[in-house]
């Protein structure tokens, strides 16, 4: 993660959001008093968010583990074609 001091951050302050928000880059702005907080684009902080709710529920993890050896042994569900066209419909 790049990093850069909040006088900087303060100078530059479009150019370093613009760049948080489109390139989906979380920028560390870091203070004299050597405290710092990040920048960040509001889609990337949900996205975060949901990571981290799935990583910290127990249910989900295990459902995630019990799928992905179903997938490897080839023995998972294979929907049927409606149900691919229904996912896939846009």
């Amino acid at each position: 993660m790049d990093s850069v001091s909040v006088n900087r951050f303060r100078d530059k302050l479009k150019s370093y959001v613009e760049q948080a928000v489109n390139n989906h880059t979380p920028l560390k702005v870091t203070r004299r008093s050597g405290e710092a907080f990040v920048v960040m684009s509001a889609d990337d902080w949900e996205r975060e968010q949901e990571t981290l709710y799935v990583l910290q529920n127990s249910s989900l993890m295990r459902q995630l583990a019990e799928s992905a050896t179903t997938h490897i042994q080839g023995a998972g569900y294979i929907p049927k074609e409606e149900e691919i066209n229904e996912i896939t419909r846009l």
